[in-house]
This record gives structure tokens, C-alpha cells and sequence, in this order.
């Protein structure tokens, strides 16, 4: 056996490739391994779909410099087309603002607000929509030092297992710790 596809294997995969086919297709046509198939197809300048793809998207085509498409019919102007300005919306935080800014001063992290402003005042926003909003308010503020505890280790309890050999007959020795759950 050698390494090298035959001509023949070669341009039949190609062939397969040009028609869109998926690489387990090709495989099952031809009986040659995917990755084999996928490195034909690349050398030969055809695109090979992402795993998981399944053709559902078309591939992006480029942006013309001289189309811009506003949506209103809306001509712009040369300036405007090279540097268009950000349009800023408004945080769907906003109008929770001061209560955001309470919990920021009480030194709560920002799951602790998002859990408040959902159970308290039935904010309908995720948890990442108030982490950028405490992030934006806070700003590049460096990491404050904090006091770190240091306790002894605790000693646990050992785990309530069942034997590895169970019968009916068989009782475990610590059998108060196995009425609890029953």
C-alpha cells in the first residue's frame, strides 16, 4: 500500500469536494480517510465546511468600500463612511443605576447585585448585562488587598459507603449513620 492517493482517487475526490459533498460522505463514496480527503481538498483550493457546519450558512462575502447600505436610502458622505461614530444605547442597567451603585458601595460583587435587582425589584436582565454595567462604573480600578484567614483543616467525617460486598444479612458496623436514610 502506498501513501499517495491513485490519480484516479485523487481527482474523484476532488470531483466530490467541487460538488459540495461532506467529508464522511466522500469517505463512504471512496473509502478514503477524511483527513486524507480534507488535505486533498485544501491543496486543491476548495473549502472544506467546518465540523458541525452542515451547510446552513452561506460563506460571508466581502464588504464593498463603495456600497454602504444604511437601510433608509440614506447617502453618506465620504468622511462618514471612513469613520462612522458609534451609535452608545443606553444599559438596560440604567434605570437601576443607583441601586447598582449602592451595592458597589456596600462591597457587594456583582452576582450579589444581579441577584438583588432580580429578587428585589425584578430586574429582567442576565448577570452579564450588570457585570459589564458594574464593570463600566467601576472602571480600571486596581485589585484592593484583602485580609486572607488561614484555619486549621477540619476533620471529615468518613463517607458513608455501602460495601462492596452487600447481602441482605450483611449489617455495615456504623449503622446508626445509615437510619437517617431511610
Amino acid at each position: 500500500m502506498s501513501n499517495v492517493l491513485s490519480e484516479a482517487k485523487k481527482q474523484q475526490v476532488i470531483a466530490l469536494g467541487r460538488l459540495g459533498w461532506p467529508l464522511r460522505r466522500i469517505e463512504q463514496e471512496t473509502e478514503v480517510r477524511r483527513e486524507t480527503a480534507g488535505a486533498y481538498l485544501k491543496a486543491a483550493g476548495i473549502g472544506v465546511r467546518p465540523p458541525g457546519a452542515w451547510g446552513r450558512r452561506a460563506p460571508a462575502k466581502p464588504a464593498n468600500e463603495n456600497e454602504v447600505i444604511t437601510g433608509f436610502g440614506v447617502k453618506l458622505s465620504d468622511s462618514e463612511r471612513k469613520s462612522p461614530k458609534p451609535v452608545a444605547s443606553p444599559s438596560f442597567c440604567e434605570p437601576f443605576r443607583e441601586a447598582i451603585e449602592l451595592g458597589l458601595s456596600r462591597g457587594r460583587h456583582a452576582m450579589a447585585i444581579w441577584q438583588d435587582l432580580v429578587y428585589v425589584r425584578g430586574f429582567g436582565g442576565g448577570y452579564q448585562t450588570v457585570k459589564r454595567f458594574v464593570r463600566k462604573l467601576r472602571g480600571n480600578q486596581p485589585a484592593q488587598p484583602r485580609a486572607v484567614i488561614l484555619t486549621a483543616p477540619e476533620k471529615r467525617p468518613k463517607s458513608i459507603t455501602a460495601p462492596a460486598r452487600w447481602s441482605a444479612t450483611h449489617k455495615p458496623a456504623n449503622i446508626d449513620a445509615y437510619d437517617c436514610l431511610c
